[in-house]
């Protein structure tokens, strides 16, 4: 369903407030369950239901054509067929697993498309997650490695090696979802909208009032819409992963979504949120669980030689940022401050 809006609040994991005075025009919004989530994108100049009905059909065929557990999907597949045969793919899928493998390359292995057989393990993708024995969590470990990953350039297949491993992409697809909606609103001639993902978020041109966007971080230990900094970005991506959003609580005991592939438990390293602020949607999707798997000590590192914008929060309300990053950041909360 579509609205005009005067005003428009988006919270998640990121949120953010613009004012009402859009370029002489009206903002356009319309919001669908698509990719697992809510999705919101509103147009603030060339405002087109055309335009807009063309990227939610393309988030839906994104979703049916690369989704863990849709049938039919091209991954599940590739999961079925996983040690017997190679398996055609759309140009879809098969750029998205060369990203996803130039990832793990730079992220040392700690980011891994073929995490699918852990995370069936512990149900994250179920209702009913649980803390799986510890034979089945080796077991898993077991089928997890991205060089096993075959991709055939002039045939468009791709192949798991060996029986039972399994593609997760859960950690590119809006990614890849929000620079496919960017690719289609500058073919509609829109430089002004706000793509907003179920929190991954994508911001074209400047906001209705000409200035910078102006983005919120949610507080890894605080109600939902609260937030401890503000980002401007004019033209980018802002993707937070943290591992307050997805979890069970077991006999007094947090586990979050975000695998450690070298123990098969969730990530514990003292990082609870990771935000990458980039040009393109796709890679800061991958590269915000991948730092935060890494750790701060190698981060920085990392994301300097990437051209990443990044702003870690750890377990001590402290915030650790790229250089550089600090020009376009506002820290709102006075219990967090600067550990760099």
């Amino acid at each position: 369903m579509s609205t005009r809006l005067a005003a428009l609040l988006f919270l998640g994991g990121l949120a953010l407030v613009f004012s009402p005075t859009v370029h002489g025009e009206v903002p356009l919004s319309r919001t669908e369950r698509v990719l697992w989530t809510t999705c919101t994108i509103t147009l603030c100049d060339h405002p087109s239901e055309g335009a807009l009905a063309s990227c939610f059909d393309r988030l839906h065929e994104i979703e049916r054509r690369m989704g863990t557990g849709v049938p039919g999907s091209e991954v599940e597949a590739i999961n079925a067929a996983a040690g017997k045969q190679a398996v055609p793919v759309s140009d879809d899928l098969f750029f998205l697993t060369g990203k996803a493998l130039s990832v793990a390359r730079l992220s040392g292995g700690l980011f891994d498309l073929t995490v699918g057989p852990l995370i069936e393990a512990w149900r994250m993708n179920r209702d009913s997650p649980d803390i799986p024995p510890k034979k089945q969590i080796v077991g898993a470990l077991a089928l997890i490695d991205w060089h096993d990953v075959v991709r055939d350039e002039k045939a468009k297949t791709i192949f798991l090696e060996r029986p039972s491993m399994r593609l997760d992409l859960g950690g590119f697809i809006k990614g890849y979802a929000a620079d496919e909606t960017v690719r289609i609103f500058s073919g509609y001639g829109v430089t002004s909208a706000l793509i907003d993902l179920g929190g991954n978020i994508f911001a074209m041109g400047t906001s209705p009032s000409g200035s910078p966007w102006k983005i919120g971080i949610q507080s890894p230990d605080q109600a939902r819409g609260v937030f401890l900094a503000i980002v401007q970005v004019t033209g980018g991506s802002v993707v937070t992963a943290g591992v307050y959003e997805h979890y069970f609580v077991k006999k007094g005991r947090r586990y979050h979504h975000i695998m450690d592939i070298r123990s098969g438990f969730p990530v514990e390293n003292g990082l609870l949120s990771v935000t990458v602020i980039a040009d393109t949607s796709t890679y800061a999707d991958a590269f915000d669980t991948a730092l935060l798997v890494i750790g701060k000590t190698h981060v920085l590192r990392l994301a300097e030689k990437l051209g990443l914008n990044v702003v870690m929060v750890d377990d001590h309300h402290r915030v650790w940022v790229t250089p550089g990053t600090k020009r376009i950041l506002t820290i709102t909360d006075p219990t967090y401050s600067y550990a760099n």
